[in-house]
């Protein structure tokens, strides 16, 4: 039942991306370390990302370097669901969005193992999904947005839970503790749940799972009232802001997801200059300032185009005509 309800899922996302416009950057950016580029002068390249946060960021910082590179580009960011955002890159809608390792690894190429070294992940599934699919990637970054469960720091302090299997030792002590907010694609997936409960012996009752958006999940964790385990992303701002405690993956169940950027293999031969302007702004991001951009995103209410656009301008990739 719960597999069939996470492909139900996904077809109807595949049926109302909304992948029928896109949007410019409603500012203007100037050169900086990245010059404008000759080739990529005038190029249409539209830039989608997945309907998270970070995903939203990378895809800005995305935006914002190849506008300075001289590109025509396009914003189609927040596409719901890994699914819907790879098939829109397959066929053409997109033109590259941040993928990770992981998610390849296990979604797109269908393995159950994953590699637990960052590089041996990353060059498998890069050499798998050109072979297979026609998608090139570009150099990964640190960033590494791994999936965990996570509690109220008052929950895990009254039970003593530091890692995945004291929990699962606490709910075989009182199952009715189990209860978890989590997203439809993440119950239905092999690196989500459905792995988590074959690596760490549990079963969590299908009325025992709380459906929300990845949005509303942090928040109503954070509430203690509707669960208390909830899954969230390591790299997400929302754990600091809201002082969750995420719990050791301590038998490694959740694969590798290094970010990096994931373009059709024609169109990267169009266009190699993407590499060069993308994998010098890809080698400076790390998880620690993901979460402090997303902080700014979701604990401040930021725009996450302005974000992208005042980091970059920060680290010296581009310049700010209006300021």
């Amino acid at each position: 039942m719960r597999r069939l309800a996470g492909l139900l899922a996904v077809c109807a996302l595949l049926a109302g991306c909304g992948l029928d416009a896109a949007y410019k950057l409603p500012f203007d950016v100037g050169p900086g370390s990245i010059r404008p580029v000759p080739a990529l002068h005038g190029v249409s390249i539209t830039v989608g990302s997945k309907n998270f946060t970070e995903q939203i960021l990378l895809g800005y910082i995305a935006e914002v370097a190849l506008t300075a590179a001289g590109a025509d580009v396009q914003d189609m960011t927040n596409i719901q669901g890994s699914p819907s955002a790879r098939q829109a890159l397959e066929v053409g809608d997109i033109d590259l969005y941040w993928e990770y390792t992981g998610t390849s690894w296990i979604n797109f190429q269908q393995q159950t193992v994953p590699i637990p070294d960052e590089r041996a992940q990353y060059d498998a599934v890069k050499k798998a999904d050109a072979e297979r699919f026609g998608i090139a990637w570009l150099d990964y970054s640190p960033v590494n947005d791994k999936y965990a469960l996570a509690t109220t720091r008052e929950f895990a302090d009254k039970y003593k839970l530091r890692t995945m299997s004291d929990m699962v030792a606490l709910l075989k002590k009182d199952p009715s503790l189990g209860t978890m907010c989590m997203e439809s694609e993440f119950i239905s997936r092999q690196d989500g749940l459905l792995g988590a409960e074959k690596t760490y012996g549990f079963n969590v009752p299908d009325r025992d799972i709380k459906t929300f958006g990845v949005g509303a999940i942090y928040a109503t964790l954070a509430g203690g009232r509707t669960c208390n385990f909830g899954e969230v992303f390591t790299t997400d701002g929302r754990v600091l802001t809201l002082d969750l405690a995420v719990l050791e993956d301590d038998k490694k169940t959740f694969p590798q997801y290094n970010a990096a950027v994931t373009v059709r293999t024609e169109f990267l031969d169009r266009y190699p200059q993407l590499a060069d302007v993308l994998e010098p702004v890809s080698a400076k991001l790390t998880n620690e300032v993901i979460l402090e951009l997303s902080v700014r995103i979701d604990g401040d209410g930021a725009d996450p185009a302005v974000v992208a656009r005042d980091w970059l301008v920060k680290e010296g990739f581009v310049t700010n005509p209006s300021a």
